[in-house]
Protein backbone atom coordinates (compact mmCIF):
# COMPACT_ATOMS: atom_id res chain seq x y z
CA UNK A 1 0.00 0.00 0.00
CA UNK A 2 1.18 2.95 -1.11
CA UNK A 3 1.50 6.68 0.96
CA UNK A 4 -0.41 8.76 -1.07
CA UNK A 5 -0.81 12.53 0.01
CA UNK A 6 -3.67 12.39 1.60
CA UNK A 7 -2.52 9.44 4.37
CA UNK A 8 0.59 11.87 4.51
CA UNK A 9 -1.25 14.73 5.81
CA UNK A 10 -3.24 12.95 8.04
CA UNK A 11 0.01 10.97 9.38
CA UNK A 12 1.72 14.91 9.36
CA UNK A 13 -1.24 15.83 11.62
CA UNK A 14 -1.08 13.07 13.84
CA UNK A 15 2.28 14.02 14.37
CA UNK A 16 1.87 17.69 15.29
CA UNK A 17 -0.93 17.43 17.46
CA UNK A 18 0.87 14.73 19.55
CA UNK A 19 4.32 16.93 19.58
CA UNK A 20 1.94 19.71 21.17
CA UNK A 21 -0.23 17.83 23.41
CA UNK A 22 1.57 14.01 24.40
CA UNK A 23 -2.05 12.37 24.22
CA UNK A 24 -3.36 9.82 21.79
CA UNK A 25 -4.74 11.50 19.12
CA UNK A 26 -8.20 10.17 17.53
CA UNK A 27 -10.23 11.03 14.05
CA UNK A 28 -12.45 14.06 15.32
CA UNK A 29 -9.39 15.96 16.33
CA UNK A 30 -7.57 15.28 13.04
CA UNK A 31 -10.45 16.24 11.02
CA UNK A 32 -10.71 20.01 12.89
CA UNK A 33 -6.92 20.13 12.47
CA UNK A 34 -6.54 19.25 8.96
CA UNK A 35 -7.82 21.05 6.18
CA UNK A 36 -8.44 18.31 3.86
CA UNK A 37 -12.14 18.51 4.61
CA UNK A 38 -12.88 14.67 5.23
CA UNK A 39 -15.29 13.30 7.27
CA UNK A 40 -14.20 11.55 10.92
CA UNK A 41 -15.03 7.74 9.64
CA UNK A 42 -13.00 8.87 6.53
CA UNK A 43 -10.16 10.12 8.37
CA UNK A 44 -10.54 6.97 10.61
CA UNK A 45 -10.30 4.78 7.53
CA UNK A 46 -7.24 6.35 6.44
CA UNK A 47 -5.77 6.10 10.26
CA UNK A 48 -6.50 2.32 10.30
CA UNK A 49 -4.06 2.02 6.75
CA UNK A 50 -1.47 4.06 8.56
CA UNK A 51 -1.28 1.58 11.58
CA UNK A 52 -1.43 -1.48 9.33
CA UNK A 53 1.31 0.11 7.51
CA UNK A 54 3.18 1.13 10.99
CA UNK A 55 3.34 4.66 10.71
CA UNK A 56 1.12 4.92 14.03
CA UNK A 57 -0.19 2.68 16.30
CA UNK A 58 -2.92 2.63 19.72
CA UNK A 59 -1.31 2.43 22.84
CA UNK A 60 -4.44 1.78 24.58
CA UNK A 61 -7.63 -0.02 23.86
CA UNK A 62 -10.36 3.00 22.49
CA UNK A 63 -7.95 5.50 22.50
CA UNK A 64 -6.31 7.61 20.03
CA UNK A 65 -2.78 7.15 17.81
CA UNK A 66 0.19 8.06 18.55
CA UNK A 67 3.46 8.14 16.38
CA UNK A 68 5.46 4.81 15.75
CA UNK A 69 9.39 5.12 15.09
CA UNK A 70 8.83 4.52 11.54
CA UNK A 71 6.19 7.59 11.82
CA UNK A 72 8.66 10.05 13.22
CA UNK A 73 11.60 9.03 10.62
CA UNK A 74 9.48 9.67 7.38
CA UNK A 75 8.18 13.16 9.11
CA UNK A 76 12.07 13.81 10.16
CA UNK A 77 12.96 12.70 6.65
CA UNK A 78 10.50 14.55 4.55
CA UNK A 79 10.85 17.85 6.89
CA UNK A 80 14.94 17.76 6.32
CA UNK A 81 14.29 17.35 2.54
CA UNK A 82 11.44 20.27 2.15
CA UNK A 83 12.74 22.51 4.84
CA UNK A 84 16.15 24.09 3.98
CA UNK A 85 15.50 27.06 6.17
CA UNK A 86 17.38 29.88 6.16
CA UNK A 87 19.20 30.27 9.78
CA UNK A 88 17.15 32.75 11.68
CA UNK A 89 18.58 34.81 14.50
CA UNK A 90 18.82 33.11 18.38
CA UNK A 91 18.38 35.81 20.63
CA UNK A 92 21.18 36.94 22.59
CA UNK A 93 22.89 34.06 21.19
CA UNK A 94 27.06 34.04 21.37
CA UNK A 95 26.74 37.87 21.92
CA UNK A 96 29.73 38.40 23.76
CA UNK A 97 32.37 36.68 22.19
CA UNK A 98 33.75 34.37 24.23
CA UNK A 99 38.27 33.83 24.10
CA UNK A 100 37.82 30.57 25.87
CA UNK A 101 36.46 27.54 23.67
CA UNK A 102 35.14 26.26 26.75
CA UNK A 103 33.50 29.00 28.39
CA UNK A 104 31.90 29.03 24.95
CA UNK A 105 31.00 25.45 24.42
CA UNK A 106 29.00 25.90 28.08
CA UNK A 107 27.37 28.78 27.23
CA UNK A 108 26.17 27.09 24.11
CA UNK A 109 25.20 23.96 26.08
CA UNK A 110 23.27 26.14 28.39
CA UNK A 111 21.90 28.42 26.47
CA UNK A 112 20.15 25.01 23.62
CA UNK A 113 18.91 23.60 26.82
CA UNK A 114 17.00 26.56 27.57
CA UNK A 115 15.62 27.13 24.55
CA UNK A 116 14.71 24.30 23.65
CA UNK A 117 13.87 23.01 26.89
CA UNK A 118 15.79 19.07 26.23
CA UNK A 119 18.74 18.05 27.52
CA UNK A 120 22.12 19.15 25.80
CA UNK A 121 25.74 18.15 25.08
CA UNK A 122 28.50 19.69 22.84
CA UNK A 123 32.03 18.12 22.40
CA UNK A 124 35.35 20.43 22.28
CA UNK A 125 36.34 20.60 18.54
CA UNK A 126 39.01 18.30 17.48
CA UNK A 127 40.89 17.25 14.52
CA UNK A 128 40.51 13.97 13.03
CA UNK A 129 44.28 13.16 13.87
CA UNK A 130 46.09 15.95 15.87
CA UNK A 131 49.10 17.32 14.12
CA UNK A 132 52.01 18.92 15.39
CA UNK A 133 52.32 22.79 13.77
CA UNK A 134 55.36 24.20 16.16
CA UNK A 135 57.65 23.81 19.06
CA UNK A 136 59.58 26.57 20.69
CA UNK A 137 61.83 25.58 23.77
CA UNK A 138 63.08 28.64 25.89
CA UNK A 139 64.89 29.09 28.82
CA UNK A 140 62.75 29.22 32.49
CA UNK A 141 65.85 29.23 34.69
CA UNK A 142 69.42 27.13 34.48
CA UNK A 143 68.00 23.87 34.99
CA UNK A 144 64.62 24.31 33.24
CA UNK A 145 63.17 24.56 29.80
CA UNK A 146 59.97 25.87 28.80
CA UNK A 147 58.58 23.30 25.80
CA UNK A 148 55.69 25.08 24.25
CA UNK A 149 53.93 22.47 21.91
CA UNK A 150 51.46 24.37 19.04
CA UNK A 151 48.71 21.41 17.48
CA UNK A 152 46.90 21.95 14.44
CA UNK A 153 43.82 24.57 15.59
CA UNK A 154 46.49 26.86 17.70
CA UNK A 155 45.45 24.28 20.87
CA UNK A 156 48.83 25.28 22.88
CA UNK A 157 50.16 22.84 25.76
CA UNK A 158 52.87 23.70 28.21
CA UNK A 159 55.55 21.60 29.68
CA UNK A 160 58.61 22.02 31.57
CA UNK A 161 61.73 20.01 31.02
CA UNK A 162 64.43 19.43 33.35
CA UNK A 163 68.12 20.04 31.99
CA UNK A 164 71.43 19.52 33.72
CA UNK A 165 73.34 22.62 32.61
CA UNK A 166 72.03 25.74 31.12
CA UNK A 167 71.83 26.15 27.15
CA UNK A 168 73.17 29.23 25.52
CA UNK A 169 71.27 30.77 22.59
CA UNK A 170 73.10 29.29 19.94
CA UNK A 171 72.18 25.26 21.56
CA UNK A 172 68.71 26.43 21.70
CA UNK A 173 68.38 27.51 18.24
CA UNK A 174 70.04 24.39 17.13
CA UNK A 175 67.35 22.33 19.16
CA UNK A 176 64.63 24.59 17.84
CA UNK A 177 65.34 24.17 14.51
CA UNK A 178 66.49 20.41 14.99
CA UNK A 179 63.05 19.96 16.09
CA UNK A 180 60.84 21.78 14.13
CA UNK A 181 62.64 20.47 11.26
CA UNK A 182 61.63 16.84 11.26
CA UNK A 183 58.40 17.26 13.53
CA UNK A 184 55.76 19.80 11.85
CA UNK A 185 53.13 18.64 10.47
CA UNK A 186 53.63 15.21 11.25
CA UNK A 187 50.90 13.22 13.89
CA UNK A 188 52.09 11.11 16.91
CA UNK A 189 52.00 7.38 15.11
CA UNK A 190 54.32 9.25 12.11
CA UNK A 191 56.96 9.85 14.70
CA UNK A 192 59.20 6.28 14.05
CA UNK A 193 61.91 5.10 15.86
CA UNK A 194 64.54 6.01 12.82
CA UNK A 195 63.48 9.46 12.83
CA UNK A 196 64.45 9.86 16.40
CA UNK A 197 67.50 8.43 16.16
CA UNK A 198 68.66 10.58 13.64
CA UNK A 199 67.43 13.58 15.50
CA UNK A 200 69.35 12.09 18.87
CA UNK A 201 72.46 11.90 17.01
CA UNK A 202 72.35 15.39 15.68
CA UNK A 203 71.41 16.51 19.30
CA UNK A 204 74.61 14.67 20.38
CA UNK A 205 75.21 15.47 24.33
CA UNK A 206 71.68 17.02 24.30
CA UNK A 207 69.97 14.22 22.84
CA UNK A 208 67.91 13.73 25.76
CA UNK A 209 65.84 16.54 25.46
CA UNK A 210 65.44 15.19 21.88
CA UNK A 211 63.62 12.05 24.15
CA UNK A 212 61.52 14.24 26.53
CA UNK A 213 60.22 16.77 24.36
CA UNK A 214 58.77 13.86 21.67
CA UNK A 215 57.63 12.44 25.29
CA UNK A 216 55.67 15.41 25.99
CA UNK A 217 54.44 15.77 22.31
CA UNK A 218 53.06 12.72 22.54
CA UNK A 219 51.07 13.42 25.47
CA UNK A 220 49.95 16.60 24.64
CA UNK A 221 48.46 15.11 21.18
CA UNK A 222 46.59 12.22 23.50
CA UNK A 223 45.16 14.75 26.20
CA UNK A 224 44.13 16.81 22.64
CA UNK A 225 42.40 13.87 21.58
CA UNK A 226 40.65 13.01 24.85
CA UNK A 227 36.91 13.73 23.88
CA UNK A 228 35.95 16.78 26.61
CA UNK A 229 31.97 17.14 26.35
CA UNK A 230 29.61 19.84 28.10
CA UNK A 231 26.23 19.15 29.09
CA UNK A 232 23.36 21.19 30.39
CA UNK A 233 19.41 20.49 30.94
CA UNK A 234 19.57 16.92 32.41
CA UNK A 235 16.08 18.11 34.66
CA UNK A 236 14.58 19.27 31.35
CA UNK A 237 13.85 15.22 31.15
CA UNK A 238 11.47 15.52 33.88
CA UNK A 239 9.40 17.79 32.45
CA UNK A 240 7.92 14.94 29.91
CA UNK A 241 5.84 12.19 31.35
CA UNK A 242 6.85 9.43 28.96
CA UNK A 243 11.11 10.05 30.04
CA UNK A 244 10.02 10.87 33.95
CA UNK A 245 9.24 7.03 35.10
CA UNK A 246 12.50 6.86 37.96
CA UNK A 247 14.09 3.95 36.60
CA UNK A 248 14.49 5.53 32.94
CA UNK A 249 15.31 8.84 34.53
CA UNK A 250 17.92 7.93 36.56
CA UNK A 251 19.53 5.69 33.65
CA UNK A 252 18.98 8.51 31.36
CA UNK A 253 20.77 10.48 33.97
CA UNK A 254 23.65 8.71 35.23
CA UNK A 255 24.03 8.71 31.39
CA UNK A 256 25.02 12.13 31.53
CA UNK A 257 27.08 12.20 34.14
CA UNK A 258 29.44 9.69 33.36
CA UNK A 259 29.50 10.88 30.24
CA UNK A 260 31.52 7.94 28.27
CA UNK A 261 28.21 6.51 25.83
CA UNK A 262 27.67 10.58 24.91
CA UNK A 263 31.50 10.24 23.25
CA UNK A 264 30.85 7.09 21.84
CA UNK A 265 27.46 8.75 20.52
CA UNK A 266 28.70 11.76 19.32
CA UNK A 267 31.71 10.23 18.03
CA UNK A 268 29.58 8.09 15.96
CA UNK A 269 27.32 10.52 15.14
CA UNK A 270 30.24 12.40 13.47
CA UNK A 271 31.55 9.72 11.38
CA UNK A 272 27.69 9.21 10.13
CA UNK A 273 27.75 13.01 9.45
CA UNK A 274 25.43 13.64 6.45
CA UNK A 275 25.48 16.64 3.47
CA UNK A 276 23.71 19.30 5.80
CA UNK A 277 25.90 18.18 9.28
CA UNK A 278 22.42 16.86 10.87
CA UNK A 279 22.03 13.51 12.59
CA UNK A 280 18.51 12.37 13.77
CA UNK A 281 18.32 9.14 15.73
CA UNK A 282 14.85 7.92 16.54
CA UNK A 283 13.80 5.99 19.66
CA UNK A 284 15.60 2.31 18.60
CA UNK A 285 18.02 4.03 16.21
CA UNK A 286 19.92 5.47 19.01
CA UNK A 287 23.40 3.67 19.89
CA UNK A 288 22.73 4.52 23.58
CA UNK A 289 20.84 1.94 25.66
CA UNK A 290 19.31 4.58 27.97
CA UNK A 291 18.26 6.59 25.35
CA UNK A 292 16.06 4.17 23.49
CA UNK A 293 13.10 5.99 24.47
CA UNK A 294 14.32 9.05 23.12
CA UNK A 295 14.99 10.74 19.76
CA UNK A 296 18.58 12.74 19.52
CA UNK A 297 19.34 15.21 17.02
CA UNK A 298 23.24 16.13 16.54
CA UNK A 299 24.46 18.61 14.13
CA UNK A 300 28.30 18.98 13.41
CA UNK A 301 30.32 22.19 13.73
CA UNK A 302 33.95 23.80 12.12
CA UNK A 303 36.37 26.44 13.45
CA UNK A 304 38.59 25.96 10.55
CA UNK A 305 42.08 23.98 10.65
CA UNK A 306 39.97 20.83 10.36
CA UNK A 307 38.70 21.34 13.93
CA UNK A 308 35.60 19.69 14.22
CA UNK A 309 33.10 19.22 17.26
CA UNK A 310 29.60 17.89 17.91
CA UNK A 311 26.27 19.50 19.50
CA UNK A 312 23.73 16.87 20.46
CA UNK A 313 20.12 17.87 21.40
CA UNK A 314 18.04 14.97 23.57
CA UNK A 315 14.17 14.96 24.55
CA UNK A 316 10.99 12.72 24.08
CA UNK A 317 10.44 11.16 20.32
CA UNK A 318 7.30 13.92 20.22
CA UNK A 319 10.30 16.66 20.54
CA UNK A 320 9.49 19.97 18.38
CA UNK A 321 11.94 18.58 15.30
CA UNK A 322 11.36 21.72 13.48
CA UNK A 323 12.58 23.71 16.14
CA UNK A 324 15.68 21.56 17.54
CA UNK A 325 17.11 21.54 13.47
CA UNK A 326 16.71 25.25 13.08
CA UNK A 327 18.29 25.92 16.24
CA UNK A 328 21.56 23.57 15.53
CA UNK A 329 21.38 25.01 12.10
CA UNK A 330 21.64 28.44 13.88
CA UNK A 331 24.27 27.46 15.91
CA UNK A 332 26.20 26.28 12.85
CA UNK A 333 26.54 29.59 11.03
CA UNK A 334 27.30 31.46 14.83
CA UNK A 335 30.19 29.49 15.05
CA UNK A 336 31.62 29.96 11.82
CA UNK A 337 30.71 33.58 11.94
CA UNK A 338 32.52 33.57 14.93
CA UNK A 339 36.19 31.56 13.74
CA UNK A 340 36.04 34.23 10.81
CA UNK A 341 35.51 37.36 12.58
CA UNK A 342 38.72 36.35 14.97
CA UNK A 343 40.69 34.97 11.54
CA UNK A 344 39.88 38.97 10.43
CA UNK A 345 40.88 40.53 13.22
Amino acid sequence: MELDERKKKILQAVIRNYLETGEPVGSRTISKYTDLNLSSATIRNEMVDLEEMGYIFQPHTSAGRIPSDKGYRLYVDTMMEEKEREVVEMKEMLVERQDKMETLLKQIARVLAQNTQYATMVSAPRTKRSKLKFIQLSRVDSHQLLAVIVLEGNVIKNNILPVEEELNDETLLKLNILLNTYLNGLAIDEINLAMIAIMKQQAGIHSHIVGEVIDAVAEAIKTEEDLEIYTSGTNNIFRYPELSDHRKASELINTFEEKQLLGELLQEAHAENNETGIQVYIGSETPVQSMQDCSVVTATYELGDGMKGTIGIVGPKRMDYDKVVVTLRTIQTQLDELYKDKETR
